[in-house]
């Protein structure tokens, strides 16, 4: 065999070899992307989950708070200040529009019952917050 085809024939070889590399490489990356993609959509919903759980005991402290409003009035306040950082933390790690529109409603109820405490309500009517922290935990977990 002439010296010239076998340069040809290792050239041809090495072509296949970097095309495979190549192809190799490339799938590796995707694999990778799509990997990392899956493990920031499973850390949103874990963060979403753990949040939402945060808000719950949130609001348990909340209908504490309102049964003990003769003893503590602040505690009201407290337990409304908490549940708006955890709002605003699970807003901050979502952009799940089912997410984000139960964090709304939840800030919408959150809301009445400060106002409503603003106003001298010492037992406010707390059932929209319960009502939208449910929400938002089973829109966590579905």
């Amino acid at each position: 065999m002439p010296v010239s085809h076998r340069i040809r024939t290792a050239r041809g070889l090495g072509k296949g070899r970097r095309a495979s590399a190549i192809a190799a490489t490339v799938a590796a990356v995707a694999l990778t992307a799509g990997l990392t993609t899956g493990c920031d959509a499973v850390n949103k919903a874990l963060d979403c989950v753990q949040t939402a759980d945060a808000i719950a005991t949130s609001v348990s402290d909340l209908q504490q708070a309102v049964e003990n409003a003769a003893n503590d009035p602040t505690q009201a306040s407290e337990a409304l200040e908490s549940i708006d950082k955890n709002l605003t933390d699970i807003g901050d790690k979502t952009d799940n529009a089912d997410v984000n529109k139960a964090v709304d409603n939840l800030n919408t109820a959150v809301d009445n019952v400060r106002t409503a405490i603003d106003k001298g309500d010492a037992t406010p009517d707390i059932s929209g917050v319960t009502d939208a922290a449910g929400e938002l935990t089973k829109v966590c977990t579905s």
